[in-house]
């Protein structure tokens, strides 16, 4: 007798997964899919194996919208060691220069910091996802390539000593607030730089990525507890415009919001009480079901640029 593979369910909306240490992004993502035997899913941005903490995953209808978490800023506790150098920037590669950093005074931690402050350029490290010629440049530097790569703005809202333990390889807990393509290993290497004694990634936490935060989290342990109950899963999802919640909201009459759907640009002049022209809206329907992502245009158009399918309701 041939067993037949349970089918698919339809699930949407956001969940916030506290990634554990040890796992992939996807290995991560494929774990949280299979408790939920979601027919579709994706991550926002990789955490890396060694790193824990906030992974938004979207579900279905919200994958739409994932573009908006990862351009998204996030919030790191990081812990860097000095007097360390590797060659990923973290403990997950071999180590490529050690030295005693034992004369390096807090001061000294403290004024170096303070160097990498608001907009900066950041070299993206070897051991990165970012594609030469098609190639991931981390599998480029496993084989022993390395690709000269170009500094990229990035900002820095925060960046905080919390706590520094001096020795030999003095140790600075850190808390980083940054923008988006910001490299948290090159942090630790730029500081082991300017001080002269080589620095890496020891402890990585991602505290927040777009509008999620810790407070937010499911544990994959959480979720297996639950596998044989959809409806409680579900309950523990994000809505489907959660995403979105910085962009300005409008509702459409049941006529106009049909043909919204339909991908059609409708006029409400309502919407110049929340937007500008130019501005993105949130569009929900009397009902409150959330119907998509709309351009204001002049004389209160407002273009459907992204339309989910029917029935999502709002949370």
């Amino acid at each position: 007798m041939v067993n037949k593979k349970k089918p698919r369910r339809p699930v949407h909306g956001v969940l916030i997964l506290d990634k554990p240490l040890g796992l992939s992004s996807n290995q991560a993502l494929q774990a949280a899919k299979r408790c939920f035997n979601a027919a579709k899913a994706g991550h926002t941005g990789a955490l890396d194996p060694l790193a824990s903490g906030v992974l938004p995953l979207c579900f279905g209808e919200a994958t739409k919208f994932s573009q908006y978490l990862l351009d998204s800023d996030k919030r790191y506790l990081a812990t860097f060691r000095l007097g360390l150098e590797t060659a990923s920037g973290d403990l997950d590669s071999e180590t490529v220069r050690e030295c005693d950093a034992s004369a390096i005074t807090e001061a000294q931690i403290h004024a170096a910091v303070a160097k990498f402050q608001g907009d900066i350029e950041q070299v993206p490290p070897m051991f990165s996802a970012l594609k030469h010629q098609g190639q991931p440049l981390y599998k480029l530097a496993r084989s022993g390539v390395e690709i000269e790569r170009k500094p990229r703005p990035v900002t820095l809202y925060l960046y905080k000593v919390l706590a520094i333990r001096l020795g030999e390889k003095p140790e600075v807990d850190v808390d980083i607030h940054c923008s988006k393509g910001t490299y948290v290993r090159s942090l630790a290497i730029d500081l082991g730089y300017e001080l002269g004694v080589g620095g890496t990634v020891t402890a990585l936490r991602r505290t927040q990525a777009g509008p999620y935060d810790l407070s937010q989290m499911v544990t994959l342990e959480q979720l297996q507890a639950l596998s044989e109950q959809p409806e409680a899963l579900d309950q523990l999802l994000a809505s489907v415009d959660s995403p979105l919640v910085a962009l300005p909201e409008i509702t459409l009459p049941e006529s106009s919001g049909y043909y919204f759907c339909l991908g059609q640009a409708v006029i409400e002049q309502k919407v110049y009480r929340f937007a500008e022209e130019g501005d993105m809206v949130r569009v929900f329907s009397e009902a409150g079901d959330f119907l998509g992502v709309g351009l204001v245009q002049a004389g209160g158009q407002i273009a459907p640029k992204r339309v989910v399918a029917t029935g999502m309701a709002k949370n």
